[in-house]
């Protein structure tokens, strides 16, 4: 175990960044996705964004080794880090804060997941009605781990604009370092446009560092934001997801963002299942339907990895030009789409 680099710490990054009048780029958060060998993708693309763990469940995490071996892996490179846990009390919330501390630059506590499951067990959306103990939650880590350690936020907006003012300043008087304000209720499907003004309306009321998180799909999407709301950062998540080097200024992904991710994946024994859903993402918009039933037909590591050396000219590390080209050297005639691809529309 090394000790966190200084430098590191959220609020330096974030005091830096006002200095040279730049943004605060964020990898947010995301159920079984933002892993280790993701992490590793984005910070070889753009090292100096603040990359998020998947929501890990404090509970859990507290009382089961089994839990913290799945749910946490890291590396000395692996940094700036935020560990977000879910949880629905400053109990397990300390205790697990002080367990990641020495391997993480702050924890995050997540008052955004809409998932019903966690809310019925009063966690992530279920807390934006408790604001109190939210407050309780980020006193209580504070005063386990020391005032230095960095508490992030995550929350979501109310129909009452007003109520989630009051939310934020609450959470800021408690002790809370940085608040990531996703700009959309609840209730609200992802298809609705986030609400901007949700999060300037945070921003103007708060003196701490304030990330913008929403529909941040392209480096233009992130000008928008910040035009729009005045945030200290933009967090992505969907986003980044399709394309781990939205921050180093690409609009679709690079091929050797594939490269990268590949590597890691191999070097780290991802699940085959996740790798294909990356893959799935990163692709998208570079394959025909028939090409990405293609994809979707592997069955094992070893086919789906078979199936892209039949296609692409896919280097390892070691090679010449591992990890360097931005276009797709596909090897093959591409598969073109017919009527027969066209998925049917639904039943109504």
């Amino acid at each position: 175990m090394h000790p966190r680099n200084p430098a590191n710490h959220p609020l330096r990054i974030f005091q830096r960044a006002k200095e040279q009048g730049k943004i605060v780029h964020v990898a947010g958060p995301m159920v079984r996705y933002s892993k280790l060998p993701f992490r590793q993708t984005v910070r070889d693309l753009s090292p100096h964004v603040i990359v998020y763990t998947p929501m890990i469940l404090a509970r859990e995490f507290v009382r089961a080794k089994v839990a913290r071996d799945s749910d946490f892996t890291t590396n000395e490179t692996d940094s700036p880090l935020i560990v977000q846990f879910g949880t629905n009390n400053e109990l397990d919330l300390a205790r697990a804060a002080m367990m990641i501390k020495p391997y993480c630059d702050g924890i995050g506590i997540n008052c955004g997941c809409p998932i019903k499951e966690q809310n019925r067990e009063g966690i992530g959306a279920a807390l934006m009605s408790e604001p109190e103990k939210v407050a309780g939650m980020v006193r209580a880590v504070k005063e386990a781990c020391g005032p230095e350690f960095c508490v992030e936020v995550k929350i979501r907006i109310h129909t009452d604009l007003d109520e989630t003012v009051r939310f934020a300043k609450m959470i800021e008087s408690a002790g809370a370092d940085y608040i990531t304000v996703h700009g959309r209720r609840k209730c609200d499907r992802s298809s609705l446009p986030v609400n901007l003004e949700g999060i300037r309306r945070v921003k103007e009321a708060v003196s701490c560092p304030v990330v913008a998180n929403g529909d941040c799909f392209t480096p233009s999407d992130m000008n928008r934001i910040v035009s729009a709301t005045n945030a200290d950062g933009v967090m992505s998540v969907r986003g980044i997801l399709a394309n781990p080097a939205i921050f180093a200024g690409y609009d679709v992904t690079p091929w050797r963002a594939v490269e990268l991710f590949w590597d890691y994946a191999m070097a780290y024994g991802l699940p085959f299942q996740l790798i294909q859903h990356h893959m799935n993402e990163m692709l998208n918009f570079e394959l025909t339907r028939r090409e990405r039933k293609g994809l979707n037909f592997a069955q094992s590591t070893v086919e789906l990895l078979d199936w892209f050396d039949e296609r692409f000219d896919l280097k390892r590390r070691g090679d010449e030009g591992f990890g360097e080209r931005d276009n797709w050297p596909w090897k093959v005639e591409r598969e073109r789409d017919n009527e027969n691809d066209i998925e049917p529309e639904p039943a109504v």
